[in-house]
């Protein structure tokens, strides 16, 4: 998926201050409580906010497909949403010149909402054959506001249960919108990794699901998926690591199709070419089995 790694790698960051950004990400910890431990590990020239800006994305470096790019046709939609929030947005994505139905992938964003990083990855699939949406789970609190830091404040605002409907909702349109050949894969990053298990468990006609460094689902809802699932994560995850073999078997015992891959020596986010935490070989890996998966199921 990704062609070109950052400037700078996670080997250039001590491993507490990666840790430090990991819990900053997911509301660990706040912004001043970063600067306040980083600070520790700056030196020289570097400060804690130099840390923190190198760790953070940078989505025209990493950009992949322009917007505009005439391979692509891509808008933003709204669809009613009753069991939700009551209407769903998100970024469609299709091939320009698309020849007889395709299959379709729901892209679920991370706890930032609808980034330009996920609305890349919306393009890319499209440029794979695939019809793409990427809903955005922040659009009933005004949308993604612009920055990083804005949108980690906003996410723990959502009504999850209304969130997780609006994702079900949009799985649904998926199986029925033009151009589109009823099969429906999902993927996920983080938290839309674990709104790709959760989906799985709750859609008996989801085809595919691949959750990136994602949570499982609630286990007593495992026998429950009907979907195969391909699972990556990251070495360095501790804490998804931890839980995986629990996950795993309970795949087993519920006789789901599966596959999981824990890749070796790399950070939580390590598909995310915005950051530093990308690896290329991870990534590139990782994405490849993605597409295999997709393209083996959903064709």
């Amino acid at each position: 998926m990704p062609q070109q790694s950052q400037k700078k790698t996670a080997k250039d960051f001590h491993p507490e201050v990666l840790k430090l950004f990991d819990q900053y990400v997911h509301g660990g910890i706040s912004r001043r409580g970063f600067l306040s431990s980083a600070g520790k590990y700056a030196a020289g020239a570097v400060t804690a906010e130099g840390l923190l800006l190198a760790l953070s994305p940078n989505f025209a470096q990493a950009q992949q497909v322009k917007a505009d790019d005439a391979r692509i046709v891509a808008s933003y939609v709204e669809y009613p949403s009753p069991n939700g929030y009551g209407t769903l947005r998100g970024y469609l994505v299709k091939p320009a010149n698309a020849k007889g139905p395709l299959p379709t992938v729901l892209v679920v964003h991370e706890n930032r909402g609808l980034n330009p990083h996920i609305e890349d990855v919306a393009r890319r699939l499209a440029l794979d054959n695939f019809i793409a949406f990427a809903p955005d789970a922040l659009f009933p609190l005004g949308g993604y506001p612009g920055t990083e830091d804005k949108a980690r404040e906003l996410f723990p605002k959502l009504d999850q249960a209304k969130t997780r409907e609006d994702f079900i909702t949009a799985a649904s349109i998926l199986k029925t919108i033009a151009g589109g050949n009823g099969k429906v894969g999902v993927v996920g990053f983080c938290y839309g990794g674990s709104i790709a298990n959760f989906l799985a468990s709750k859609i008996p006609d989801l085809a595919a699901a691949v959750p990136f460094y994602g949570g499982a689902p609630a286990l007593d809802a495992v026998p429950n998926i009907k979907a195969e699932i391909l699972v990556h994560h990251a070495s360095k995850d501790e804490r998804l690591v931890a839980a995986w073999p629990k996950y795993e078997e309970a795949l087993k015992a519920a006789g789901v199709k599966y596959q999981g891959f824990i890749y070796e020596g790399v950070e939580h986010g390590f598909n995310n070419d915005t950051t530093p935490r990308f690896d290329a070989n991870a990534a590139t890996l990782a994405w490849s089995r993605t597409l295999e998966l997709f393209n083996r199921r959903l064709r």
